[in-house]
């Protein structure tokens, strides 16, 4: 352990868990679950840290394990399942690891075709089309069964992508037309490009169809974790972290070492129409960093674009255990961009100045004007040592409003903060985080109005038996529930 402050004690063990797969009805519930709350919320996030004699030291490394609470007038119902991917499938059988992984090689590790790597499946959970489809990056997600969460197979999209097809973990969604948009980038040292796509639902014919796959070039090739989408357009937010695949694939580095942060190449905003995939502007932003964009829309001739800005990539910071150790600022920063023009209006950036990350919407607001968001926080940001979400966060673009709650001693936060709206008004609902008691080696999901989030949760689901600390999440509604609504 390093000799600097620890502002995280004890949280290694969220990381040494010997987690277990379960399905049960969440007992001693604290608080009181609002009666609108009917649906299931999925969570994401890594499963075992050690295959065979390999002990895996980055955040991004371990295999997914997706938990899911089913909330009905009957109570709630939490389940927990490791997502059975063909690298998950291949290494139960060898008894040992077997394929690099984001942040750790070893002797003999494989890539998948020589050229990436095998997904682990670990970093979001989103319902489409009737089923729930569990993501990794670039590559093809999996498919889940809504309910119990056994895994059902790789996706394929109805066979219009295959295992080689670039995509990320970030897929989005038009809530009127019930379309998903998302990406991919293709990582050539000679033509880096990125692949936009859009899929149709199937509500008309039965089954989902390819609308368009687009490939925009890159001038170099950025990684890209994330991207945003309003009424009208898909924008990426490109910055200056360039993949070495040389790196990855003929010097044996991980993707981690094969990243390489450029910052006097800039960073750019990339625009496209949602309608047809073509590029229409890009913009120059100066020299930051983007892992999560919040939200875009358009107004009075306008494109918004909602981001998290760092100063830096912060994936050297996702080090088992040792997180957070030289992490800094983070801002909610709002770009104003006239697409016609390829110009930049105007910037306002809020005034929470912590480590941030994570953020959610009200999904009714996803492509429309927002206000208010959710992210997670990290109160000793820039403080020496070892740090961790510690913080749940509102703000508000309009009156610059910053509303928190901290967690107690010894209690960090995970999992996006998602919103789960209240179908009787049009702008309140609930918001579920994730919390893991380092003291008491215990976790468990808090419940907060998302108008109130000082006064601390409404409603404490303990769990029975401790889970890791997860990455992204999202909210289903109950089909007898209600729609979301613009």
């Amino acid at each position: 352990m390093s000799s600097a402050p620890d502002h995280a004690p004890l949280l290694e063990r969220a990381f040494d868990l010997d987690l277990v797969e379960a399905s049960y009805e969440v007992q001693a519930l604290l608080g009181a679950v609002p009666d609108y709350l009917r649906g299931s919320y999925y969570l994401n996030g890594p499963a075992r840290t050690r295959v065979g004699d390999v002990s895996y030291r980055h955040w991004l490394d371990p295999d997914g394990m997706v938990s899911a609470l089913h909330f009905s007038e009957g109570g709630v119902r939490f389940v927990h399942r490791i997502v059975r991917s063909s690298k998950f499938c291949a290494e139960e059988e060898a008894g040992r690891a077997l394929f690099r992984t984001f942040g750790t090689r070893f002797e003999n590790d494989r890539l998948k075709r020589g050229i990436g790597l095998e997904s682990p499946v670990n970093v979001s959970v989103y319902p489409w089309n009737g089923t729930l489809l569990a993501f990794g990056e670039q590559g093809l997600p999996w498919e889940l069964d809504p309910i119990t969460l056994e895994t059902r197979g790789e996706y394929t999209f109805n066979r219009h992508l295959n295992p080689i097809s670039p995509l990320s973990a970030h897929p989005h969604f038009d809530l009127d037309s019930g379309e998903m948009f998302n990406f991919g980038v293709s990582f050539s040292a000679s033509h880096p490009s990125l692949t936009l796509y859009r899929f149709t639902d199937g509500a008309a014919t039965g089954e989902e169809a390819l609308v368009y796959r687009r490939r925009l070039p890159l001038d170099h090739p950025r990684s890209m974790h994330d991207f945003g989408l309003s009424k009208h357009h898909a924008v990426f937010y490109q910055s200056p972290y360039l993949l070495d695949v040389e790196g990855l694939m003929r010097h044996d580095l991980t993707l981690l070492e094969s990243l390489n942060w450029r910052p006097q190449l800039g960073s750019r905003l990339v625009i496209a129409t949602r309608e047809a995939g073509e590029q229409v502007a890009t913009v120059d932003i100066g020299a930051g960093y983007c892992l999560h964009l919040i939200n875009c829309f358009e107004d009075e001739g306008l494109l918004t674009v909602d981001v998290i800005e760092l100063e830096r990539p912060v994936y050297d910071q996702y080090d088992i255990p040792q997180f957070f150790t030289d992490v800094r600022t983070a801002r909610p920063r709002r770009y104003a961009v006239d697409v016609e023009k390829s110009e930049l209006v105007a910037v306002f950036d809020l005034p929470y100045r912590r480590m941030c990350d994570f953020p959610a919407i009200d999904p009714r607001r996803a492509t429309r004007e927002t206000h208010d968001f959710w992210v997670l926080g990290i109160s000793a940001t820039e403080k020496p040592g070892r740090k961790f979400f510690d913080q749940l966060v509102r703000t508000d673009w309009s009156s610059g409003e910053v509303e928190l709650w901290q967690a107690p001693s010894r209690c960090y936060l995970g999992g996006e903060p998602v919103f789960a709206p209240d179908p009787g008004d049009e702008r309140g609902g609930t918001v579920i985080c994730q919390m893991f008691d380092a003291e008491r080696v215990e976790s468990s999901f808090l419940l907060f109005d998302a108008f109130d989030i000082a006064s601390g949760p409404a409603a404490v689901l303990p769990l029975e038996t401790p889970i890791r600390l997860g990455f992204h999440a999202s909210f289903e509604p109950a089909a007898d529930s209600f729609k979301l609504r613009a």
